[in-house]
């Protein structure tokens, strides 16, 4: 059964940190892509980050490039994204979903559905003072 499970979430103060974590099953870290997504409410869901099947690269958004880092744990089927110096701003829901029709060493930071077909249930992030 093809599986993601985020966790992690919950309310920091701005500046403080969160990791979160996407435990896959069904499937490996070097068979997809994974991306990070989060929809604030009112708002359209964005891309944050992504990694490349078996973790040679990644991307970022803009806004979070320097902050934010996104890895892999191939031995654990886990990818993680450490949130460093966070801010209001960073407040969602974040999700990952992967993408299998990725070419090696490449993923998309676009939110973009066609590509990345199975999403978790997400975890809430909130940074409030």
């Amino acid at each position: 059964q093809l599986q993601l499970v985020e966790s992690g979430g919950g309310l920091v103060q701005p500046g403080g940190s969160l990791r979160l974590s996407c435990e896959i099953s069904g499937f490996t870290l070097r068979s997809s892509a994974i991306g990070w997504f989060r929809q604030a409410p009112g708002k359209e869901r964005e891309g944050v980050s992504c990694i490349s099947r078996g973790g040679s690269s990644a991307d970022y958004v803009d806004s979070v490039k320097g902050r934010f880092t996104v890895s892999g744990d191939n031995a654990k089927n886990t990818v993680y994204l450490q949130m460093n110096s966070l801010k209001p701003e960073d407040t969602g829901v974040y999700y990952c979903a992967a993408d299998w029709s990725s070419l090696p060493g490449t993923c998309t930071v676009v939110y973009n559905k066609r590509l990345y077909a199975y999403w978790g249930q997400g975890t809430q992030v909130t940074v409030s003072s």
